[in-house]
């Protein structure tokens, strides 16, 4: 389920694991969290339209339709496709990719298969890759305005807020003594 937001006169809209959403509203937001997973962000600069995937493995083998939400390939002619279905032209889409971190030392390298095929993909696509913020360790937090073509993506710390210590000197000692 997608949810809906409305802050700053800006409607804001989550894209879950799996989801791809296209808009030409200029008070759109799209906006999504990544860790592992990789988000592509297509925009049309003469169609003023945009669209954001969220794909969780660059690869698979399922044959569902429910399934194949969460493989790059899929993801990412879900949106070309959509695109185009709103009057973008694919000759002229532009793209940025975020995520693909390494949330876990040990394990193989998910983040780093995603972000590989996504410029795979758009290299063979001929998509120019116009920006990234792809790789390390950290979650990120991206919002895309897909009728202007603007991205931000933030890095989401989970480190814990700092420890603020308040010296309180005791009360002024009146002589009297309180049990409780």
């Amino acid at each position: 389920m997608t949810a809906l937001a409305i802050r700053d006169g800006l409607r804001r809209v989550t894209v879950a694991q799996g989801e791809t959403r296209v808009s030409d509203e200029v008070d759109v937001v799209l906006t999504t969290v990544l860790g592992s997973c990789v988000a592509a962000c297509f925009y049309d600069p003469v169609a003023r339209v945009g669209g954001i995937n969220h794909y969780l493995l660059a690869q698979g083998s399922a044959s569902d339709a429910a399934s194949m939400q969460r493989y790059g390939v899929y993801a990412m002619e879900v949106l070309i496709n959509a695109m185009l279905a709103m009057g973008a032209s694919r000759h002229r889409l532009k793209a940025r990719i975020f995520g693909g971190a390494s949330m876990r030392a040990g394990f193989r390298d998910i983040g780093g298969t995603n972000i590989a095929f996504a410029r795979t993909f758009l290299r063979q696509e001929r998509i120019p890759l116009v920006g990234e913020d792809v790789a390390g360790t950290g979650a990120r937090r991206v919002e895309f305005r897909p009728a202007l073509g603007l991205a931000r993506c933030r890095t989401v710390t989970d480190a814990a807020p700092p420890v603020v210590i308040r010296t309180v000197a005791p009360p002024a000692s009146t002589g009297d003594v309180e049990f409780f």
